[in-house]
């Protein structure tokens, strides 16, 4: 049985018995705009752990996540050294492959210069959606793309800049958490 009343909301995702965690990320992040340079920085870092995973998984160690690169703070991960970074090969509570820790400490460089030529990482990635949310109304999970046109701009461009696990797909997924895009169900309770 799910607490606070959620378990008569209509969701996209989230609302298996035992998953009350999943339907907190459906109800209270997912499709939120994000504006907030340090949050945009740990659903970037997260979205590239998830890579050939499932998102659920990574939820279940987001925590560990926040622990070991620093609470997700840009400019402490960009200055992680090599020996901190194959320490996290051990760690249990997070994602344990060396591509994708090494790809943390890569992207928070290429973060940092953003932030610097843009005035914030925020400001640079709305400007692909003009400030405003793409609003989608799917009826079925199955009509939600897993990719964009604007999805392969930005990851091109994250690319160019020198990020790693920034493929069209993380990059859609990414859009999708921080609010870019919102597609939530035309029938979820979030869109109503």
């Amino acid at each position: 049985m799910m607490m606070n009343g959620q378990e008569n909301k209509k969701r996209c995702f989230g609302s298996a018995q035992g998953k009350e965690f999943y339907a907190a990320y459906h109800d209270t992040e997912w499709g939120v705009p994000v504006h907030d340079d340090h949050r945009l920085f740990e659903m970037l870092i997260l979205e590239g752990a998830q890579a050939g995973l499932s998102w659920e998984t990574i939820l279940k160690k987001r925590q560990g996540y926040r622990e070991a690169f620093h609470q997700f703070d840009p400019f402490q991960v960009a200055h992680m050294t090599d020996e901190a970074l194959e320490a996290l090969l051990n760690n249990q509570k997070i994602i344990r492959n060396r591509l994708k820790i090494f790809a943390a400490r890569q992207n928070a460089l290429v973060f940092l210069k953003i932030q610097k030529e843009f005035g914030s990482f925020a400001h640079y990635l709305w400007n692909f959606v003009r400030g405003k949310p793409i609003v989608t109304r799917w009826t079925s999970l199955k009509e939600v793309p897993c990719l964009s046109p604007l999805s392969q701009e930005i990851s091109k461009d994250l690319q160019k800049r020198g990020m790693t696990f920034v493929g069209s797909k993380i990059i859609y997924s990414f859009m999708q958490a921080v609010g870019l895009v919102n597609d939530h169900l035309a029938d979820c309770w979030c869109s109503l």
